[in-house]
């Protein structure tokens, strides 16, 4: 019988009856939200999840939680910090030298409308966080995700968002240094490098069996809005006068589902390099089309010769060369 999921589907829901037992998870922003019910989720089908943060011991009550609810022990955690990629490569290449494969690695986290800041490394905060950090992550545990591939496959979760709507990616000025600094506009470029990440990884690597996945969650209210006025939730129509959320709105179990259904369905066997909504591969649609239905991806965001052009750019900018 063929499994079918949707908008109001669970992370629960898409691993239901799969046993993941043997496979390796890595999950970034599992403080909160919706990287915590993704790793629980991987969890409880028995998969062996790696929560690290920039707080592990904050962590230590996800990580119990998790254990707690699910009754798998093998939930760890350890010290990443996206926003600086000397932790970044410091963590990743821990994990590496641990011997362990690599089935699943899904970049959750991420920073959303934040007023103007710079990484550690000196970079726009929304681009250098949600795109280099996991762009340098990714690249540091290729070994991991060359074993995990050689042990049944291995995936790569990129989260985009509807964000991506708002803006190309500008290779020519990434950092904002020669135009204004516009918080939706870096968060679009930053959502927009997130899809075309996962289009040139697994081009680059799904000859080794690496695929990759970019993921659009849906509207959820998370910690990811800590940036941001309560009423630019209204004046965005997130919420009413109330304060009650939008009912287009998903729960956080439901927000985590497509990230999970990406990295653990057999479905998508073979398949990669696309966009996902609601458990499913999104159609390429225009703006008006996706300001009717609020779903699909634009074409810039998929593009091929702007994914390469993006990966060659991100090689110059943290100063490595990755696949």
């Amino acid at each position: 019988m063929a499994r079918e999921f949707g908008m109001r589907s669970s992370a629960a829901d898409v691993v239901a009856g799969l046993d993941l037992s043997g496979k390796v998870a890595l999950v970034t922003g599992a403080s909160s939200g919706l990287g915590v019910e993704t790793a629980r989720a991987l969890a409880g089908a028995g998969a062996e999840v790696v929560v690290p943060g920039r707080s592990p011991d904050k962590l230590q009550s996800v990580v119990a939680d998790i254990k707690s609810s699910t009754g798998n022990e093998k939930v760890e955690t350890g010290q990443l910090d996206l926003g600086d990629l000397e932790s970044v490569r410091s963590y990743a290449d821990a994990f590496v030298a641990s011997g362990r494969p690599l089935h699943m690695l899904i970049n959750n986290a991420g920073i959303m409308a934040t007023p103007p800041r710079k990484t550690a490394q000196g970079f726009e905060s929304q681009f250098g966080t949600n795109h280099l950090g996991h762009f340098v992550l990714a690249g540091h545990l290729l070994p991991a995700l060359e074993k995990g591939a050689a042990d049944g496959g291995a995936r790569v979760v990129a989260l985009s968002s509807t964000g991506h709507r708002l803006s190309d990616v500008n290779l020519e000025d990434p950092n904002f240094e020669t135009t204004d600094y516009d918080k939706w506009i870096a968060y679009g470029r930053a959502k927009t490098a997130n899809a075309l990440f996962a289009v040139e990884l697994d081009n680059r690597l799904k000859g080794k069996g690496i695929r990759a996945f970019s993921v659009h969650p849906g509207g959820i209210m998370t910690g990811l809005q800590r940036d941001m006025d309560p009423e630019e939730f209204k004046a965005l129509g997130w919420v009413n006068e109330k304060g009650e959320v939008h009912p287009g709105f998903k729960t956080v179990e439901q927000g985590a589902a497509t990230a999970t259904w990406c990295a653990t369905a057999p479905e998508l066997d073979g398949q990669g390099g696309f966009y996902c909504e609601d458990c499913h591969r999104s159609d390429i649609v225009d703006l008006e089309t996706m300001a009717k239905t609020r779903g699909g991806v634009l074409a810039h965001a998929q593009d091929p010769k702007t994914a390469a052009a993006l990966w060659t750019k991100s090689e110059e900018m943290v100063g490595e060369r990755f696949a």
